[in-house]
């Protein structure tokens, strides 16, 4: 009997970064608990190293009623899984930009979001035209378990940089790591360079430990 022939393996898709695999579903990923949500009281600051030297803060109506972007964008976990042709809608964060400009000087952005939690981005990934601060996935309203009533997605980055349940956003003039990246992750979080781990860090990526 001659030898068995194997059937190729189907090309990557051009799609996934290195080291990701495609997802079905979407997995439940988050650390600590489930906040509630309270209509009534939530608000959405940003503050900071704002143009007028003032916090601003949108009530959870005043927010909702902003300009909404719907982008088309994947998603990339760093714990390897991605997930292709995803459709968030929101309020683009070049929006909250516009209505609360930055001081000159402003180089970072950190994302604050319930419990403490935070995300720094570079000015420029969170001025990027499809970064949205999303309250809609594939046209339905976001579940609590992902997010609601607002998530930040950063299609160019992983997905750690778009923390759950945001509240807020503080303009900064220099870079300061956020939760994940006091932890051992990666400042700049690039897939298409596999930049995960802060140890892979070189120069210029991120402020000093």
């Amino acid at each position: 009997m001659g030898q068995s022939e194997q059937e190729p393996l189907p090309p990557s898709d051009p799609r996934l970064p290195p080291g990701q695999r495609t997802q079905r579903g979407w997995p439940v990923l988050h650390y600590g608990p489930v906040p509630r949500f309270k209509p009534l009281t939530w608000d959405f600051q940003v503050f900071g190293a704002t143009a007028s030297a003032e916090k601003h803060s949108w009530d959870f109506a005043g927010f909702n009623a902003l300009p909404r972007i719907t982008v088309h964008a994947d998603f990339h976990c760093v714990t390897r899984f991605s997930m292709l042709d995803n459709e968030w809608t929101g309020v683009p964060a070049a929006t909250v930009l516009e209505q609360v400009p930055p001081a000159p000087g402003v180089t970072h952005v950190m994302v604050w979001a319930e419990y403490g939690y935070s995300a720094n981005l570079r000015l420029e990934d969170f001025a990027d035209a499809r970064t949205v601060f999303a309250t809609h996935h594939n046209s339905e309203p976001l579940t609590v378990e992902h997010g609601f009533p607002v998530r930040l997605v950063v299609p160019g980055l992983y997905a750690w940089k778009g923390p759950k349940w945001v509240r807020a956003v503080e303009y900064m003039r220099a870079d300061r790591r956020g939760f994940w990246e006091e932890r051992g992750y990666h400042n700049r979080a690039d897939p298409w360079q596999e930049k995960r781990f802060s140890y892979q860090e070189e120069p210029g990526d991120g402020p000093l430990r």
